[in-house]
């Protein structure tokens, strides 16, 4: 029996880190943002909003963050994605992806330098011939950020759907005043993520990385079943 297809493009999802410059057409970007554009959202306000970029454009803004990353140079998001401070069990999960991820790469612990570079590659969308950045209109609140996830989940979603990859990467947030520089994005909106959109490299060492999953009856209560 064939696995049902969305299961299978949501279960085949991964992060790339390393893109084949392999063009997409704007259409099929376009396609994509159309399904996902069909999540749910608290009375239909539909608070996504996206730069998608490819080309000249897509290459400008690259090399002015890439640049930026590489001098160290301060940058603050308008949004809090982290805690302060860690805590069990995100630690340890916060951890273990990036020695796995730092593992496949060949970078030890201490070797700042190395992991300097490597996360500059986020500002390259890892090489993809498509980038997007994701915006909301900073008046709204927690529930549009809770809908705009589920925007963003379908994004990547339907990317598979159509045999391409994705990485979502909130590393972008932090660098919203040189993104303006280079995006028409009123004051009013907040840098969300970017996202890289392609064809991943089947030989880059870094997408053998396989993130873990909790199961299930680890994070959920049930209740009802079997005299629950």
């Amino acid at each position: 029996m064939n696995e049902d297809p969305v299961a299978a493009a949501i279960t085949s999802r991964r992060s790339i880190r390393a893109f084949l410059p392999t063009p997409v057409p704007r259409e099929t970007v376009e396609r994509i943002l159309d399904i996902a554009a069909r999540a749910p959202s608290g009375t239909n306000m539909q608070p996504w909003r996206g730069y998608a970029l490819a080309g000249e454009p897509l290459r400008r803004l690259s090399d002015a963050l890439v640049a930026e990353a590489l001098a160290g140079t301060p940058v603050e998001s308008e949004y809090r994605y982290y805690p302060d401070a860690f805590f069990e069990p995100y630690l340890a999960r916060r951890r273990k992806v990036g020695w796995d991820m730092y593992g496949l790469l060949g970078i030890a612990r201490g070797e700042a330098e190395k992991m300097k570079r490597q996360h500059a590659k986020n500002f390259d969308f890892f090489g993809a011939p498509v980038g997007i950045v994701f915006t909301i209109d900073r008046r709204l609140e927690i529930g549009s950020w809770l809908d705009y996830g589920i925007f963003l989940g379908n994004v990547m979603t339907a990317a598979r759907g159509m045999g391409l990859d994705t990485c979502p990467q909130a590393a972008f947030a932090p660098h919203h005043r040189t993104i303006r520089a280079h995006l028409p994005i009123p004051e009013n909106e907040v840098v969300v993520c970017g996202m890289a959109l392609g064809h991943a490299d089947p030989d880059a060492p870094v997408n053998a990385l396989v993130t873990d999953r909790v199961p299930a009856r680890d994070f959920c209560a049930f209740l009802g079943w079997d005299g629950a």
